[in-house]
């Protein structure tokens, strides 16, 4: 499998879990917006046949999506993807830092 498919494989199994709804209820969400944004948004939702609520969350989903994906994915060179798997091959003994590290929330997870 090359660089390139690694790659694909993991966004693209990772971004169907990033984007699912949550199967929690719809919960309200107001915002105020300018006339002219919001007849862009209008006529945007419209050429896609979605409602403005509807385009709306999809575009704020697939835009936090893409935000927590470019924070987790990267694409390296053959040579450069070989160095790297070496590297997870061999990791360095544990240390303060690192504990720090793998404590931490990872961003695409919920709350």
């Amino acid at each position: 499998m090359s660089t390139g498919q690694h790659l694909k494989t993991a966004k693209s199994s990772t971004a169907k879990g990033l984007a699912q709804k949550g199967g929690s209820p719809a919960e309200p969400m107001s915002l105020r917006i300018d006339a002219e944004t919001r007849s862009l948004i209008d006529r945007a939702a419209n050429v896609l046949g979605q409602s403005r609520t509807d385009f709306m969350l999809s575009s704020a989903r697939d835009r936090a999506t893409d935000v927590l994906l470019s924070q987790s994915f990267f694409l390296l060179e053959a040579e450069d993807w070989q160095r790297f798997n070496d590297t997870l091959d061999q990791p360095p003994p544990p240390n303060a830092k690192l504990k720090a590290l793998l404590a931490r929330k990872p961003p695409w997870t919920a709350g």
